[in-house]
């Protein structure tokens, strides 16, 4: 069995690879982010323990499980993912592509350390079924330790980052890119689901290994300067939200399942702290270049 290490989010991951047709070749995106290569990290409160945020097994003579109770299907954009409840409280998952084909078997525990997925199909299909499956552990099992995985595309500037959220076809990597065109020192971070961590109670922004179509994968991190939900509109303004239309634009942008009462109840602490000490904003905006001009002199 071959087992690899990658530090995500100052998170230890661990991935065991069972059989020949599956290896690291299936996940160029984590090259960045192999343990071995991480930089030190003074900001994190205990990354260096040997504790792995999760484990995940990856072996095709995983077989679905029989007893179990569907809990829902949804649409996440790339193909749809079938969620079942398990006996012992943990849960399955058919995560398929956008040919409805099913890519990627994957069974957890309660609180995702623990995880195995059986891959299928050719190349494409075992890449893709195991990128969404270590997505989804991630983020599930981040939720148990004030980290998450954030819908967004994110801008770094002066030492700070600022994600920007909206609803798909909105425009937040567009947003992005006018900042990288008009603004000096502009940097793209990630573009489609940074990981946002509370250290010693303020939130850190990482880049990840997903990037949604733009590859963007660097292993950097810095403090959370505000938060900006992109929306359309026919002149360029910004506001503040207040506590309540702040949470009412993270919770969406976040990965979660909400029928779990306790990684919904820890997503919903992790964002109190965001919103308790990082500003939330609301870009009311059109595709220019003044748009990201008056965003940032509204957030810097």
């Amino acid at each position: 069995m071959e087992g690899k290490q990658f530090r995500i989010g100052d998170h230890l991951v661990k991935i065991l690879f069972e059989g020949s047709d599956n290896d690291m070749s299936l996940l160029p995106s984590f090259t960045n982010f192999r343990a071995e290569n991480s930089p030190s990290n003074e900001l994190s409160q205990s990354s260096a323990t040997e504790n792995p945020l999760f484990t995940l097994t990856v072996s095709d003579n995983l077989k679905p499980r029989k007893e179990k109770t569907l809990i829902r299907k949804f649409d996440t954009g790339n193909g749809d993912t079938i969620v079942h409840l398990l006996p012992d409280g943990g849960y399955q998952y058919i995560i398929k592509d956008t040919l409805n084909r099913e890519c990627c078997l994957l069974i957890c525990n309660k609180d995702f350390s623990e995880c195995e997925c059986a891959l299928n199909g050719d190349w494409t299909m075992r890449s893709f079924g195991l990128n969404d499956a270590l997505m989804l552990v991630y983020a599930f099992a981040g939720a148990f330790h004030d980290t998450i995985l954030m819908h967004a595309s994110c801008i770094g500037y002066n030492g700070k980052a600022y994600p920007f959220t909206a609803s798909s076809g909105t425009g937040k990597s567009t947003h992005s890119s006018l900042w990288m065109k008009c603004i000096e020192g502009a940097e793209l971070v990630n573009d489609d689901n940074p990981i946002i961590r509370i250290i010693n109670g303020k939130p850190i922004l990482y880049g990840s290994p997903w990037s949604g179509k733009t590859p963007c994968y660097r292993d950097m991190k810095l403090p959370l300067g505000a938060i900006v939900q992109i929306k359309r509109d026919t002149t360029n303004h910004i506001e503040r939200l207040n506590v309540v239309q702040s949470l009412a634009s993270l919770l969406p942008a976040c990965s979660s399942m909400k029928w779990d009462e306790d990684i919904f109840d820890h997503l919903c602490k992790t964002l109190t702290t965001i919103i308790e000490t990082t500003p939330i904003y609301a870009m009311y905006c059109l595709p220019n270049e003044e748009a990201a001009i008056v965003c940032k002199e509204g957030i810097v």
